[in-house]
């Protein structure tokens, strides 16, 4: 389902197309990141701590662990949709070491 994008297009179409999704990419992840950290950390803190998770108030556990495990998947999912569109636009290191 990866096509390459290669071939007719010019060397600087492909170029500002990967930047592109380069960057909406990691506007998203960021409006994630900034969601769980601001936002659940501090602005909704006292609505999630009516609930509770494994003993904690849940506005705790969100600004304590919560956000750290989130950073961390974040950089997995990353990882994988930047070898995706790499692949797409022919700049994988995967290919050729």
């Amino acid at each position: 389902m990866t096509e390459t994008i290669t071939g007719a297009d010019d060397l600087e179409t492909r170029r500002a197309s990967y930047w592109r999704e380069n960057v909406r990419l990691l506007i998203i992840l960021l409006l994630i990141w900034f969601a769980v950290s601001f936002g659940a950390g501090i602005l909704f803190v006292e609505q999630l701590n009516a609930l509770r998770l494994g003993g904690f108030k849940l506005g705790f556990w969100f600004a304590q662990q919560g956000s750290i495990v989130t950073f961390v998947v974040l950089i997995f999912v990353y990882s994988l949709r930047m070898r995706v569109i790499e692949k797409r636009y022919g700049v994988s290191d995967e290919d050729g070491v």
